[in-house]
């Protein structure tokens, strides 16, 4: 076993291990730590707790120290540099006619380098725009692509449940979705209903869909042909959820009726089809 505590930086739900030493760091505690990148400050997400040594990433970086007054001055002025930079950034940006959208800025805590994101349609060259840049701030710059996905992230909002985006809130990575998902799950199509802020699909739709996943395994898929104690016939319409299945017999006179999935025997399993209409939507599953 081995002593951690859980960094959260900013924009960022995921949270990362470090070596406490000898401190005891409760919730809320600002740090700073140590990364690949140099110098960095985050809030602690999870307080000193014994983990098993193969779930940490060795070797295990420090906590370098409590955040002092001086360190919390420093970010004030990253922060006021932050919003020159961006300002002077979408300038140079309308100058030159490039075709991306800048979505932020990040100042090193060490004051190392400033980091620009942006989203564009294609690939942009922003060669001539760092060299801008770096006459202007004398400091390495760097500009990073990034998707919708990551843009929503960063900006943070609700949801149309009400809540904190996923993304935001505690998702640590994304999640591939699919229009495959939405229709197991029997949701509407409608790219309205299912699409998240970001214009792509719902993260949330991954959360159940391990459960969706276990429930289509003993309930026949629609299409299929069973036997019931009412006779031969085939299912129109299936709810997971309460495992009701809607039956049309096989004389085209008789009324459908209803079952439990239970009370059936998959003869000919249906097949699942995809239409012209879900083709479409495939637009919106995040390559």
């Amino acid at each position: 076993m081995i002593e951690i505590v859980g960094v959260r930086f900013q924009n960022s739900g995921k949270v990362y291990y470090f070596a406490p030493g000898a401190l005891k760091l409760p919730l809320g505690t600002q740090v700073v730590v140590e990364t690949a990148k140099g110098l960095e400050w985050g809030t602690i997400a999870l307080s000193n707790r014994m983990v098993e040594e193969s779930a940490v990433v060795s070797p295990l970086r420090p906590i370098i120290r409590i955040m002092t007054p001086e360190d919390h001055r420093t970010v004030e002025q990253n922060a006021q540099k932050e919003q020159k930079a961006f300002g002077i950034c979408e300038q140079k940006i309308e100058a030159r006619g490039l075709n991306m959208k800048l979505v932020d800025v990040s100042c090193a805590f060490d004051n190392s380098k400033l980091l620009f994101y942006f989203t564009a349609e294609s690939r942009v060259d922003f060669r001539e725009l760092v060299k801008d840049l770096a006459s202007v701030f004398r400091m390495r710059i760097e500009l990073r692509q990034i998707g919708v996905r990551d843009e929503a992230k960063m900006f943070g909002g609700l949801g149309v449940c009400g809540r904190e985006f996923c993304c935001r809130g505690y998702l640590s990575d994304f999640q591939p979705v699919s229009i495959k998902m939405a229709k197991e799950q029997g949701l509407s199509l409608n790219p309205t209903k299912i699409s998240g802020t970001c214009g792509r699909l719902m993260c949330c739709l991954k959360h159940e869909q391990s459960v969706y996943e276990e429930l289509q395994k003993i309930t026949p898929k629609l299409g299929s042909v069973v036997k019931t104690p009412n006779g031969k016939g085939r299912v129109e319409d299936a709810n997971l959820i309460t495992g009701r299945l809607r039956i049309k017999p096989e004389k085209e006179d008789d009324v459908p009726y209803y079952v439990d999935r239970a009370e059936v025997e998959v003869l000919r399993e249906g097949k699942m089809r995809i239409s012209k209409e879900e083709r479409e939507l495939r637009k919106l599953e995040d390559k």
